[in-house]
């Protein structure tokens, strides 16, 4: 019996050297980047994470990421694994490239129920000297708590029409108190256009002025959108110093309508 037991427990410890702890390595890891055009069911979590490594399914299949760019990070960008300039650059190439990838413009861009997060190689593929970035257009809106699954064909989505499906609108009393859903359900209010509040070289003038311009000029349009009846509702998000530092001059008008 005593020889039998030592006899399990050795072919106990040769299975598990066989089977090993060793690291197995990811698209992540590797030097080469990803490929544009792959997909992924990624979750919401998983947009926060510095690098991915979610296995690639058909574009047929349930997905909600589709890689639209990769590019490689220049050398200013730093040599170190998170540098912030390398978020900075990829914000420039990756906000361009969704656009043109959806055939959106900075309006549209942000009105829809779609934006975009970016990867990097891991700690492991970094070691070994990539340095390529990856960008996703993700089924979701920035900071969506749980990701929809995406058409089979992103790429246009937006250059001959806008589903309803994909544009942002609320429901609620009020656009600050409002639930933001596709307009494609039942809703109150419609993100109808944005304004500009300020011109790329302006310094960020404060957050009250940002405020009261895109209150009167959202008020100017949303007017003149529905031929200046004798009363109207209307409402405006308007975006903060981060989004003003990261670039955005613009401010989002909302109609009050079920349409």
């Amino acid at each position: 019996m005593v020889r039998r037991t030592l006899i399990l427990l050795t072919l106990g410890l040769v299975a598990a050297a066989c089977g090993g702890s060793g690291h197995h390595e990811t698209e992540a890891d590797r030097v080469t980047a990803p490929k544009p055009g792959s997909c992924r069911d990624l979750a919401a979590a998983d947009v926060d994470e510095r690098s991915n490594a979610t296995a690639v399914v058909p574009c047929s299949d349930r997905h909600t990421a589709e890689t639209f760019a990769v590019g490689t990070l220049p050398k200013d960008t730093g040599t170190s694994y998170g540098d912030k300039r390398q978020g900075r650059f990829v914000f420039d190439a990756c906000n361009q490239a969704f656009r043109d990838h959806l055939g959106a413009d900075e309006s549209l861009a942000l009105r829809i129920r779609l934006s975009w997060a970016w990867f990097r190689p891991s700690e492991r593929g970094w070691a070994r000297g990539a340095r390529w970035y990856r960008c996703d257009v993700i089924g979701g809106a920035e900071g969506a708590k749980r990701l929809r699954p995406l058409p089979d064909q992103v790429e246009g989505l937006f250059a001959t029409g806008q589903p309803d499906a994909w544009l942002t609108c609320a429901r609620g009393t009020t656009v600050p108190s409002s639930v933001k859903v596709p307009c494609s359900e039942t809703h109150d209010w419609r993100a109808i256009s944005t304004i500009k509040v300020g011109q790329p070289a302006d310094p960020y003038p404060g957050d009250r002025i940002v405020e009261v311009r895109s209150r009167d000029l959202c008020s100017d349009w949303i007017g003149a959108w529905s031929h200046y009846p004798a009363d109207y509702d209307y409402g405006y998000t308007w975006f903060h110093e981060p989004e003003w530092t990261a670039g955005n001059r613009r401010s989002v008008c909302w109609a009050r309508t079920a349409e």
